[in-house]
């Protein structure tokens, strides 16, 4: 008899692609055919015990039926779902240093709306503020009125000036607020940016200068040394006449919380644009000691404009 079974080459190559998959659907095509196979080596098999004993057989394949199919639905459903589950797993896995920039971008954002937010209810106000101005000066220009008929007095008409001047003062508070926010929500897009770019950074060169808009870093050709921290100590005190301000010697709280390795760093918080910077710069330049200046804060990275000499610290 003629198999009508198709055996075009295309479907066999996609039947065999995959092995579990042709293994599960000749699983399928075996429990179907199950009941037949089975009819037939019944009636061939002379020495069956009888009637009585094929038909329980015959009841109980259904059952046996089912059960198989549903095992093989189990395994086909089952190996999807642990493939899914490995691969969530593997883009779960991160390190300490991206939960960690994950955190600060997230702080940012939320800085950001919280900042806008506040804006805005200051925007509303000044609306409030400026009206009450606006009342006030009318109040003015009739008090003097008023006074030129003589019909109050000069310190009614004061108290009436005074009124409009506190309103204009309450309007300049909000709009310097207002103005405020902006210049926060501006240094903390900066901020994310210098970090973003401090993070894509190539190394620096041995002896050479980087300037950014946000920090200066000079990586000097030589080893330093904190213990080397006094000959900074001494250039400072000669040349102003005070000792060196240090915020932070080695590792500190600040550090172990933004997981940086500063144990061989020293902080001294002045800004690189002042005079006592520029010198110190100097100085450390020509001294061939490694340093990192901040023009501003940086969320995870620096908490304002200081000099951190000694090599950039990197995260553990």
């Amino acid at each position: 008899m003629n198999d009508k079974r198709s055996t075009k080459p295309h479907e066999t190559t996609r039947r065999n692609s995959n092995p579990f998959r042709v293994a599960s659907c000749d699983l399928v095509d075996n429990i179907f055919a199950l009941p037949n196979a089975v009819r037939f080596d019944l009636e061939r098999n002379e020495n069956f015990s009888g009637q009585r004993s094929y038909a329980l057989l015959m009841k109980a394949l259904p059952i046996i039926r089912i059960i198989l199919l549903m095992l093989c639905a189990f395994i086909l459903m089952s190996v999807p779902a642990q493939a899914q589950q490995k691969k969530k797993r593997a883009q779960q896995r991160s390190t300490p240093q991206t939960e960690a920039a994950a955190q600060l971008a997230k702080s940012r954002e939320e800085y950001v709306r919280v900042t806008r937010e506040y804006k805005a209810s200051l925007q509303s106000l000044l609306g409030i503020y400026e009206n009450n101005v606006r009342k006030a000066q009318a109040q003015v220009t009739n008090s003097r009125e008023l006074y030129t008929q003589g019909l109050i007095s000069k310190h009614a008409l004061d108290e009436s000036e005074a009124r409009v001047i506190e309103a204009q003062a309450k309007v300049n508070e909000v709009k310097q607020q207002m103005a405020t926010a902006d210049t926060q929500i501006a240094d903390t897009l900066i901020e994310a940016q210098t970090d973003e770019q401090m993070a894509r950074a190539r190394p620096v060169p041995s002896g050479s200068l980087v300037r950014t808009t946000a920090y200066i870093r000079y990586n000097a050709p030589g080893v330093w040394l904190l213990s080397e921290a006094w000959k900074v100590q001494r250039f400072f005190l000669q040349k102003f006449g005070r000792p060196l301000p240090i915020s932070a010697f080695g590792q500190s709280a600040i550090h172990d919380q933004w997981r940086l390795d500063h144990h061989n760093a020293m902080d001294v918080p002045i800004n690189p644009d002042g005079a006592e910077g520029q010198a110190l710069m100097e100085f450390l330049r020509a001294s061939g000691i490694p340093f990192s200046a901040f023009r501003m804060a940086i969320p995870g990275t620096a908490t304002g404009p200081h000099i951190h000499i000694g090599q950039p610290s990197h995260r553990y």
